[in-house]
């Protein structure tokens, strides 16, 4: 005997946030939520003082910013307000599949380039405007492979 076809629609589809239900978020827009998290939390780091050593060095952009996140990655005004937007970006791109999809795929071509950039440049330059440092480049090639 077959049984009778619910009448509910998918109750709890949408909750209004416009993020579908977390049971039905694909990986890749639980991916990008999760480094659209972690740049935003990154970038908000980058301007706690104690978090980021040299603190007072901290100049808008430029290789000639010393303060650096954590010890150990030389960040600017700059440098931190990139991580906040590119953590912004994540976090709306992962209300869709398709948002998440280019989200990761793009940042991934970013980071890339930027590895690359870094990789290239000469540090003590007016080149290093963002600005990096070796952990940084390390960092960068490691997150477009993830």
């Amino acid at each position: 005997m077959a049984q009778p076809r619910s009448t509910t629609r998918n109750a709890g589809a949408s909750s209004g946030s416009g993020y579908s239900e977390r049971s039905q978020m694909g990986l890749g827009q639980r991916f990008a939520l999760v480094v659209g998290i972690v740049f935003l939390l990154v970038g908000a780091a980058g301007f706690i003082p104690g978090v980021t050593s040299s603190f007072d060095d901290l100049m808008f952009a430029g290789h000639d910013s010393h303060a650096e996140l954590l010890g150990v990655f030389q960040v600017s005004v700059l440098h931190n307000v990139v991580h906040l937007l590119f953590g912004i970006a994540g976090i709306v791109a992962a209300r869709s599949l398709r948002g998440s999809r280019s989200y990761l795929l793009g940042g991934g071509v970013i980071y890339l380039v930027l590895a690359l950039y870094g990789f290239v440049i000469d540090h003590a330059s007016d080149a290093n405007f963002v600005p990096i440092n070796r952990a940084d480049d390390c960092s960068t090639s490691r997150s477009e492979r993830a």
